[in-house]
């Protein structure tokens, strides 16, 4: 039996995650949090599901590492130095780190890598997300993975050639450019587009989340898959065999 820890608790993917492990027969949620209280928290579980906020990572980890717990975090907007600790972190405990569980979405990433390599360098490459109107980040996690994808297979860099949606006299579209849009409304669970604009043809890659648990079951998931790993850096397509 392994017994969760959920962290963000309060939040619509905490809760999803809850109503998730509770149908689940190798899991039983031992204890829930929003942030804070760790260390009673932590008491009586052996892995943590996070889907809480990057400012608490560094503190969530640092308890985790004491203790030896797994971790399974969804949260994204990571700083630099945080995604530094994620990764040191990651040498002693097991560490699975996805911006999207969704088995769809993780087939989505991994379509995304063979149609690029597929259609080559002659298409325009443009990824746009929809999200609710409360989602306090931008762009989505997913949507910068996906970017991400598309730059280690170009061989370009996010830092450099992404441009985040276009306004005034940006001049014409660079060969290196990939645009990223952010959409924000209504109740929108998640949308994610990849487009290939080419010449006479375009070719568009598209996922839709119409529920949360789809998200959830996947993090539930990846908490059992996790409890095979000592130690290491995982994402949802190690969890998934798609590698």
């Amino acid at each position: 039996m392994t017994k969760l820890l959920v962290t963000g608790a309060e939040g619509r993917m905490g809760q999803a995650v809850i109503s998730c492990a509770g149908k689940t027969a190798e899991i039983e949620v031992g204890a829930q949090i929003d942030m804070g209280a760790l260390k009673e928290a932590l008491a009586n579980c052996d892995t943590v599901i996070d889907f809480s906020h990057h400012s608490f990572t560094t503190e969530l980890l640092e308890a985790c590492l004491q203790q030896n717990i797994k971790v399974v975090t969804g949260t994204t907007g990571h700083s630099d130095e945080e995604l530094a600790f994620i990764n040191k972190a990651s040498e002693s405990i097991a560490i699975v780190k996805a911006p999207n569980f969704s088995v769809g979405v993780n087939t989505l990433f991994y379509l995304t890598r063979r149609a690029t390599e597929i259609l080559g360098d002659n298409f325009d490459l443009e990824v746009v997300e929809m999200h609710h109107r409360d989602k306090v980040d931008s762009p989505s996690g997913t949507a910068r993975r996906l970017v991400e994808i598309l730059d280690e297979t170009r061989g370009l860099s996010y830092a450099d050639d992404t441009m985040h949606g276009r306004h005034g006299d940006v001049g014409p579209r660079k060969n290196t450019e990939i645009g990223l849009h952010a959409v924000r409304g209504g109740d929108v669970v998640g949308d994610h587009t990849v487009i290939y604009a080419g010449s006479g043809e375009r070719v568009e890659l598209t996922h839709k989340a119409s529920s949360r648990d789809t998200f959830a079951s996947g993090a539930v998931r990846s908490a059992l898959w996790l409890q095979d790993q000592n130690k290491g850096l995982f994402d949802m397509q190690d969890v998934l065999g798609l590698r």
